[in-house]
């Protein structure tokens, strides 16, 4: 069979949010509704084992990054701000009634705190999953400046293949197994400046379902993605700035559900615990057997956390 870059037709709906569109996929009845924004390479796949679980007792609304997915590019630079008041203008251009559950993980916690700090009134719970840390991010160590400098390099080198073609190349011997032949390919159009440790700065897409994958891999042979994930993760300092100039304070009696992996470094779990400590109702919760991909290590544990809390606020609603 050929191979093709053409995406699947989408499983949601395009919606304009002022110039561009954004994918939604909205599946599931009921108020809350909950809607999930990804790690920093993330897309409404990633929620792909978590979302169904929700779906069944209420309205789970994924979406993807302008740049990512089925979305269109959006207007750079693609700082949290602005990725906050894009998902903001989605889910009431969509007709999601407020208040929501907002669920983020890594970097899209970092988009979720943005929301409730501007739009307290549409915010009905939190749950942050290892959450990306603004303080950490805002003054980052040389560590993370190289971090930052080799993630965009790769999405500089990724535009690059995937303008060239290059990038389905890449994916059409991924696909047949050929990954020794990929990374050869790979070493060329960068002239040798990558390696495999590069993988973990995208989606591990070897936890997706098989079907799942296949969509994923065509994402990345278009250059709208690199350039947004290079946007990303160029303004990550910004970003952080914006959470901690918006949102530096409390957030009173909101729900607010903050998970962690069991086995995580000691910094993250006093950064982690101290974030939930910032809501009368916030909670620390460990979740054992899980790495920093949460939603696809234990996809059941960010169910259980989420349907419970949709259940928690339906007890406090008034009866229609």
């Amino acid at each position: 069979m050929p191979f093709s870059s053409r995406l699947a037709a989408p499983p949601g709906r395009l919606v304009d949010v002022g110039g561009h569109r954004l994918h939604l996929r909205s599946e599931g009845e009921g108020t809350p509704a909950v809607a999930f924004d990804a790690a920093l390479g993330g897309s409404s796949l990633s929620w792909s084992l978590v979302a169904p679980g929700v779906a069944a007792v209420t309205r789970a609304c994924t979406y993807d990054r302008g740049g990512f997915g089925w979305s269109d590019g959006g207007p750079l630079p693609r700082t949290a701000g602005r990725i906050a008041g894009e998902l903001y203008g989605l889910l009431l251009n969509a007709g999601v009634p407020p208040p929501w559950i907002l669920v983020g993980h890594s970097y899209g916690a970092l988009v979720m705190q943005l929301i409730a700090a501007r739009h307290s009134n549409c915010v009905a719970g939190l749950v942050l999953l290892e959450p990306a840390d603004p303080d950490e991010w805002m003054h980052p160590s040389d560590v993370q400046r190289q971090q930052i400098a080799r993630g965009t390099k790769l999405c500089r080198h990724g535009v690059q293949a995937a303008r060239l073609g290059v990038a389905r190349v890449l994916t059409a011997l991924v696909n047949v197994g050929a990954i020794g032949a990929a990374w050869t390919v790979v070493k060329l159009v960068s002239r040798g400046g990558l390696g495999r440790a590069d993988e973990q700065i995208l989606a591990p897409v070897w936890k997706l379902p098989p079907a799942t994958r296949g969509v994923l891999k065509h994402m990345w042979t278009q250059p709208k993605f690199f350039e947004a994930l290079g946007s990303q993760i160029a303004s990550i300092s910004e970003s952080a700035g914006e959470v901690l100039r918006e949102a530096p304070g409390h957030f009173g009696n909101l729900p607010l559900i903050v998970l962690t992996a069991a086995g995580a470094q000691e910094r993250r779990m006093r950064a982690d615990a101290a974030l939930a400590a910032r809501s009368t109702r916030g909670r620390h919760v460990l979740v054992p057997d899980s790495g920093h991909w949460i939603p696809l290590d234990a996809p059941d544990a960010v169910v259980r956390v989420v349907t419970d809390l949709v259940n928690e606020i339906r007890a406090g609603l008034p009866e229609a």
